[in-house]
């Protein structure tokens, strides 16, 4: 398959990040959640249990974070900006209040929170405002948690899979630029943080029509026009038949976890 034609010009930020309102159920319904250990590290990193822990989740999506956090005892407050998300958290967690908003200028009070969390949501914020608004929203001793479910590319299917991805998108990148970075110097480029790392690694196995949803759920995919986006999962679909005749997929990622504590 040729690239994918680039457009006049790339997408915004905003456009990217609305672009999950319109598939919200497809994004709930395919996207991996985290594992226990995760939840472990998180509680080890930030010095306090979940249980009882004020946790404000920011950028909540459908509310796949916030539902395990919530189930490890958190009193979790669920910051979303998208109405499309919105509704579709509303729906799977009426339980858990949510409320419309994001971490550049978060709708909490401040000195409010044990626990700030954003599962793979940092990366849509300004920093140069976030991290204040964070510090602002955390009480003496809280903890600012970022995380993102990032691909395992020491497995061989899922670095083929990647490098088909890049070609499809006209990117002609090395492996060693495919993987995830630390992600620490781009959390806060102002140092004003320190971060502590952690990196978890776990698995799921999925129908390979789950598989392929959760792919087509990324922004990029979004955003690509319905004949070519069709026309590539048509394909990957071909190719993973052969890794996995049973129409099975396992997934494995490393969820790549930074924590900082508010002095």
């Amino acid at each position: 398959m040729p690239p994918c034609e680039p457009t006049a010009a790339p997408p915004s930020r905003s456009t990217r990040a609305h672009s999950f309102n319109a598939a919200a159920a497809q994004y709930s319904a395919s996207r991996p959640s985290y594992p226990p250990a995760l939840l472990d590290a998180l509680e080890e990193l930030s010095g306090r249990p979940l249980a009882g822990a004020r946790v404000v989740d920011v950028g909540a999506g459908t509310g796949i974070a916030s539902r395990v956090l919530h189930e490890r005892g958190a009193r979790v407050l669920a910051v979303e900006p998208g109405a499309g998300m919105a509704a579709e958290f509303r729906r799977a967690l009426p339980d858990v209040p949510l409320v419309r908003g994001d971490g550049n200028a978060l709708p909490v009070a401040g000195a409010h929170a044990d626990l700030i969390t954003y599962a793979q949501a940092w990366h849509w914020t300004d920093p140069a405002r976030s991290v204040p608004e964070a510090l602002r929203v955390l009480r003496p001793g809280g903890a600012l948690a970022l995380w993102w479910n990032t691909d395992a590319p020491d497995i061989e299917w899922i670095s083929e899979a990647g490098e088909r991805i890049a070609r499809f998108f006209g990117l002609d990148l090395p492996a060693e630029k495919r993987k995830a970075p630390a992600r620490t110097e781009l959390a806060d480029p102002s140092g004003r943080l320190d971060f502590r790392r952690r990196v978890v690694r776990w698995s799921r196995r999925v129908p390979l029509d789950v598989h392929l949803a959760n792919l087509g759920s990324h922004s990029a995919f979004l955003l690509t026009p319905q004949e070519d986006r069709t026309a590539f999962m048509a394909e990957e679909r071909a190719h993973l038949r052969k890794v996995f005749p049973d129409g099975v997929v396992e997934e494995t990622y490393d969820v790549q976890l930074i924590v900082a504590v508010k002095p």
